[in-house]
C-alpha cells in the first residue's frame, strides 16, 4: 500500500479534473476501434483525457511521459427477465414521426443487456493498479482530488457523444421569416371545419390552406403521380402569398405549416393567431389527414428498389475477415459509409495509409484525434485488418432474425465522422448527404493533406479537354480541366421500352381520375451507349462570348478526355430539379457493362485547318464609367428569379465573364457556401479588362501560416488570401484551380535570374499529377441509393472482390447473389491492363 500511495502521490501534480469544453474520449481508442469492451478495456489519460487501447497506451506514455490513466474495463451480460411482464412485448406503434428514439418516431431497440463496470488507476511503466475504492490510507485531500478526476471523467459526456444526437429528429423546422409579419388580407374568409376542397378541382385531399387569403387548394403531384395538382404552388407564384398550412393536421399542438418563399416545412408560433383570423379554433381542432413525414415515411416504405438493391429477398452468406468488416451507421452515415468501402478497396489508398499506419501514429500530433491522416488510416487499418470483423454478440440463447443475420459487431468511426465534417454546414449534421458530393469532399480533404507526399487521389484525376467552337466564325478555343468523375446523363428519351412507359402513363392517369389504386411501377430501360452517345454529343452555349467577334455568339461546346484515370469514376445524373425546383430522382434502369472501352471520348487537341479564337478578356467596362462592370442584366434578372441573392448574381455575371446563365450558375453552385457569396461585388481601382475583386483588409498571419505549411510560398499565399476575400478554405481551392499559371509564374521568376534554390522554395510543386494509360476498364465497385432523393433514403455499396460480388450495407457483410449494376449511382471502374 505504501509503494501505492508513494506512486499516487507521484503523479497528482498531472491529474486533471475535466472542465467544460474538454473533450472526453472514454468511448474510443485514438488510434484504433478498442472501447471499454473491448478485451484489454478502455485507458483514458487522466491528463489529457484522450483514450487508448492497451496496444497503443504504453506507446503514448514512452512519447509523452504520461504516467497515470483510467482503466474502463465493461463486461456485458443478459438482462434477468421482468417476471411481472407475462403478456410479452406490446405490439410496435407504426412510425408518425421522421425521427429517431422520441415520442412518435422510430423506437430505439429495447437493450437486452447490462453491463459490468470495472474502474481502476494505471499507473505506468509499473503497471501498478488502484481501485477505484482503493484510496484509503491516503491524505484526504488527496482522496479528494482524485475522485473528483474519476467522478468527472466518469459523468462526462464523451466526445463523440457531443457529436451526435442520441434521439435524433428529422422533423426539426426553423421559425418562418413570414411568421411575425405575415400580411392577411381582411377578406371575411371562414374555414369550415371539415368538408373542404379545392377551389380549383374536385380534390378533397392534401388541401393547403394559404394563410393570407385563405384560399384552399391541393398540394403538390409527387413523381409517383399521387398527391395534388400544384394548384396551392401556382397560386403562390401569382400571388407571392407565402405560408400555407395543411388541412387535417392541424390539432392543439400544431399542425404542417409550408413556407413556399423558403422552400421548406417552418414553424410558426403565430399559427393560433393566424388560424383564428379565418375562424379556425386549434383547440377543437382533430387530426384527418397525414402529415407530410407520414407521406415520406409511407413513400419509402413501397419503392421496390428498396428490395433489389439490398437483395432482401436472397438468403445472403455473411463474410467476415480482412476487408470484409461493417461499418456501424451513425444516424443516416450511410454515404460515408459506402464511400469508405469503396476507397480502402483500392492498392493506393491501402499502401497511403494502411501500410504506413506506424509511420504515421509515430508522426501525429498531440491530439491525434484532430489529425487527418491519423483518423484515416485508423478508419482504414479498421476495415483491412480483420480485428472487427467478427458476428454480432447473440443473446446465446434466441436464435437471430432475418434481418439480424450476417450483421457484424463492425467499427464505429466516430472520430473519423467528426473530423471529416468539422466545419462543414452539411457533414457536420446527422442529416443524410449525397455519396457523390462526400466523395468529391474526401477528395478535396486528401489534396490539403497530401501536397508534399504521395496522393493516392492520382488514381481518380484526369484531364478534361473542352472544346468551343465559334458557328459565326468557326474558330474555336481549347481548354483543359481536371477532374475527379465523369458525370453521365441519362436521355430519357432514349428508353427502350417506350410503349411500356406510355401505357403504364395512360393507366395511371385512368387511375387517379377513377380514384383507383395506382398500377404497378415501370421503370426505364435506358441503354449505357446512349448514356455514353448524350455525354460525347456537342452542346449549344448560348450567349458565348467570342473573342473573335468580340460580341456574343452562339457556340457547340464538345468534351473529350485529354488523359485516362486508372479508377474510373461514373456518376450517374439520376437526381435532377423539377420545373417547380422540387428535387426529384429519375426512376430508371441503366444496364452498366462489365467490361466498357472510352477510348473513342479520347481528346485530340487542336487539328490541322482549326483556328484559334485570340485569347482576349471579354470587356467588363465602360469608357464612361470606368469603374461600373457592364453585366447582362438579363442573365441576373433570371438567377434571382431563381431565389439566388442580387449581389451573388452579379459577382456571377462577372466572374464568368457575361458568358450566359449556365455559366453564371455553374459559378453560383460552386461557390454556395462562401462566407462572402451574398456581399456586394468590389473592383479594384484599376480600369479596363481583367479588373478583379480585392480584399479590404490584409490577410491573416494565421491564415498565411497555415498555406505556406502546405507547401505554398508566401507570395502565393497572400495571392491567393487576396483573391478570395480572405478565405482560408476557398484560396486553397483558388490555389489548385490556378496551379498553371503558378507555375508558369515561377518559371518566369527563374528567368529573370532568380536562384533555382529560391524558386524550389517558395514555388508550387509541379502538378497535379495525371496518369495516363488505356481508356478499357472493368467494374469493380457500384454505390447505389434508394429513395426520392439524396436527402433522404439509404446507400448501400457492391465491391468485387476475390472474383465475387459481395454487398456492404452497414454492418452487414455478405456475399452477393443478385448485384444491381442496373439500378447504382456512382460506379467505380478499375483500367484494364493488357
Amino acid at each position: 500500500m505504501a509503494e501505492l500511495s508513494e506512486a499516487l502521490l507521484s503523479v497528482l501534480p498531472a491529474i486533471r479534473v475535466p472542465k467544460a469544453g474538454d473533450r472526453v474520449h472514454k468511448e474510443e481508442c485514438a488510434f484504433s476501434f478498442d472501447t471499454p469492451e473491448s478485451d484489454g478495456g478502455l485507458y483514458i489519460c487522466m491528463n489529457t483525457f484522450l483514450g487508448f487501447g492497451k496496444q497503443y497506451v504504453e506507446k503514448y506514455y514512452g512519447k509523452t511521459g504520461h504516467r497515470v490513466y483510467l482503466h474502463l474495463k465493461r463486461t456485458r451480460k443478459l438482462k434477468e427477465e421482468d417476471s411481472s411482464s407475462s403478456a410479452g412485448d406490446p405490439p410496435r406503434k407504426k412510425p408518425t414521426r421522421l425521427a429517431i428514439g422520441i415520442e412518435g418516431g422510430f423506437d430505439i431497440p429495447e437493450e437486452k443487456f447490462e453491463y459490468d463496470e470495472d474502474v481502476k488507476i494505471v499507473i505506468l511503466p509499473e503497471h501498478l493498479e488502484i481501485p477505484r475504492d482503493g484510496l484509503e490510507g491516503l491524505p484526504d485531500m488527496v482522496q479528494d482530488r482524485i475522485a473528483s478526476a474519476i467522478e468527472a471523467i466518469l459523468t462526462a459526456d464523451s466526445a463523440s457523444r457531443k457529436q451526435e444526437v442520441q434521439a435524433w429528429d428529422g422533423e426539426v423546422r426553423r421559425v418562418s421569416k413570414h411568421a411575425f409579419s405575415l400580411n392577411q388580407l381582411q377578406n371575411s374568409v371562414r374555414i369550415p371545419p371539415c368538408g373542404w376542397k379545392c377551389n380549383k378541382c374536385d380534390m378533397r385531399e392534401n388541401l393547403w390552406l394559404n394563410m393570407t387569403d385563405g384560399s384552399i387548394l391541393c398540394g403538390r403531384r409527387y413523381f409517383d403521380g399521387s398527391g395534388g395538382n400544384n394548384h396551392a404552388v401556382e397560386h403562390y407564384r401569382e400571388t407571392g402569398y407565402p405560408l400555407a398550412v395543411k388541412l387535417g393536421t392541424i390539432t392543439p399542438d400544431g399542425a404542417d405549416v409550408y413556407s413556399y418563399d423558403e422552400d421548406d416545412m417552418v414553424l410558426d408560433p403565430s399559427l393560433a393567431e393566424h388560424l383564428a383570423h379565418f375562424g379556425i379554433d386549434m383547440l377543437k381542432m382533430q387530426k384527418t389527414d397525414k402529415t407530410m413525414t407520414e407521406l415520406e415515411i409511407d413513400m419509402n416504405q413501397r419503392i421496390g428498389e428498396w428490395e433489389l438493391i439490398q437483395e432482401s429477398g436472397v438468403q445472403l452468406k455473411p463474410l467476415y475477415g480482412p476487408g470484409y468488416t461493417g461499418i456501424r451507421n451513425l444516424g443516416n452515415s450511410c454515404y460515408l459509409n459506402s464511400v469508405m468501402q469503396v476507397l480502402f478497396s483500392i492498392p493506393d489508398f491501402q499502401r497511403k495509409y494502411v501500410d504506413k499506419l506506424e509511420k504515421i501514429f509515430q508522426s501525429a500530433p498531440a491530439d491525434p484525434t484532430q489529425d487527418f491522416s491519423t483518423q484515416v488510416a485508423k478508419l482504414g487499418h479498421g476495415l483491412l485488418s480483420g480485428e472487427y470483423s467478427k458476428p454480432a454478440s447473440g443473446d446465446g440463447e434466441q436464435q437471430p432474425d432475418q434481418n439480424q443475420k450476417g450483421m457484424q459487431a463492425g467499427i464505429a468511426p466516430r472520430m473519423f465522422k467528426s473530423l471529416i465534417g468539422k466545419g462543414h454546414p452539411e457533414f457536420s449534421t446527422n442529416r443524410q448527404q449525397d455519396a457523390q458530393e462526400f466523395f468529391l469532399h474526401f477528395i478535396n480533404m486528401v489534396e490539403r493533406n497530401c501536397r508534399s507526399s504521395e496522393n493516392p487521389n492520382e488514381v481518380f484525376r484526369f484531364l478534361v479537354e473542352e472544346k468551343l467552337k465559334c458557328l459565326a466564325t468557326e474558330k474555336v478555343k481549347y481548354t483543359q480541366r481536371v477532374d475527379y468523375i465523369m458525370q453521365l446523363p441519362v436521355p430519357m428519351d432514349a428508353a427502350l421500352n417506350k410503349d411500356e412507359l406510355l401505357e403504364y402513363e395512360e393507366r395511371k392517369r385512368q387511375a387517379e381520375e377513377e380514384k383507383q389504386p395506382l398500377p404497378e411501377l415501370v421503370r426505364a430501360k435506358v441503354p449505357f451507349s446512349s448514356c455514353l452517345e448524350a455525354y460525347g454529343a456537342p452542346e449549344q452555349v448560348d450567349d458565348f462570348w467570342s473573342t473573335a467577334l468580340q460580341a456574343k455568339s452562339v457556340a457547340l461546346k464538345t468534351t473529350r478526355f485529354a488523359s485516362f484515370p486508372d479508377y474510373l469514376v461514373i456518376q450517374i445524373k439520376k437526381f435532377t430539379f423539377g420545373l417547380d425546383w422540387v428535387p426529384k430522382k429519375l426512376d430508371v434502369s441503366i444496364e452498366m457493362p462489365e467490361e466498357l472501352d472510352i477510348s473513342a471520348l479520347q481528346g485530340t487537341g487542336l487539328q490541322a485547318g482549326e483556328e484559334e479564337m485570340p485569347d482576349i478578356a471579354p470587356p467588363l467596362v465602360t469608357p464612361d464609367e470606368p469603374k461600373a462592370p457592364m453585366l447582362d442584366e438579363s442573365v441576373i434578372i433570371q438567377l434571382v428569379e431563381m431565389g439566388f441573392p442580387m449581389d451573388a448574381c452579379r459577382k456571377a455575371v462577372y466572374y464568368t465573364g457575361n458568358s450566359g446563365a449556365e455559366a453564371a450558375m455553374n459559378w453560383i453552385m460552386s461557390h454556395m457556401d462562401d462566407p462572402d457569396f451574398a456581399n456586394p461585388l468590389v473592383l479594384s481601382g484599376s480600369s479596363g479588362p481583367g479588373s478583379t475583386i480585392i480584399c479590404p483588409d490584409p490577410p491573416s498571419e494565421d491564415s498565411v501560416a497555415t498555406i505556406v505549411s502546405m507547401g505554398f510560398s508566401r507570395d502565393q499565399a497572400m495571392k491567393a488570401l487576396r483573391a478570395t476575400s480572405n478565405s482560408l478554405e476557398r484560396a486553397v481551392d483558388w490555389i489548385f484551380s490556378h496551379i498553371d499559371d503558378l507555375d508558369a509564374e515561377a518559371a518566369m521568376d527563374i528567368s529573370e535570374g532568380r536562384s533555382a534554390a529560391e524558386s524550389i522554395s517558395e514555388s508550387v510543386p509541379v502538378g497535379p499529377k495525371v496518369r495516363d494509360g488505356p481508356g478499357k476498364y472493368q467494374l469493380f465497385a457500384f454505390i447505389s441509393h434508394m429513395g426520392t432523393s439524396t436527402m433522404c433514403g439509404h446507400y448501400v455499396c457492391h465491391i468485387k472482390k476475390d472474383g465475387r460480388w459481395v454487398i456492404y450495407n452497414d454492418q452487414k457483410v455478405c456475399a452477393s447473389e443478385k448485384p444491381p449494376k442496373d439500378l447504382g449511382y456512382i460506379y467505380f471502374y478499375q483500367r484494364i491492363l493488357s
